[in-house]
């Protein structure tokens, strides 16, 4: 697998980070019990804190998507459906609208007016 981030994009690394295996496990790269690498190898590799990983994997565990295990590291334990990349698609414009200052409501509202339409 393929861990690609951009120190440039505004999005926040652990995000990017996040959002990689998000992908993966839509297009089902990442399979259950397929284990991630360990927070500190994957941090010496994107030359990222240790802390910004875990961050993210704390994130995907959140979601469903990943099981952290004590002395095992990082399980996928959610299949492919597309609700992974979904749901990191609404991180995405969550983290989008709050950049440019446009509230939760006003979001809301952007997004009814397009289904609408």
């Amino acid at each position: 697998m393929l861990w690609q981030i951009d120190q440039r994009d505004p999005q926040p690394l652990y995000e990017q980070i996040a959002n990689v295996v998000r992908r993966a496990v839509d297009e089902r790269t990442l399979r259950p019990g397929d284990r991630l690498p360990t927070g500190k190898d994957l941090a010496g590799s994107l030359d990222v804190n240790l802390h910004t990983v875990l961050r993210a994997y704390q994130t995907l565990r959140d979601e469903g998507l990943i099981e952290l295990r004590r002395g095992r590291g990082a399980v996928v334990i959610a299949s492919g459906n597309g609700a992974a990349r979904l749901s990191g698609m609404v991180v995405e414009l969550v983290a989008q609208a709050d950049r440019l200052g446009i509230s939760r409501d006003e979001l809301i509202q952007m997004i009814d007016k397009k289904v609408q339409e």
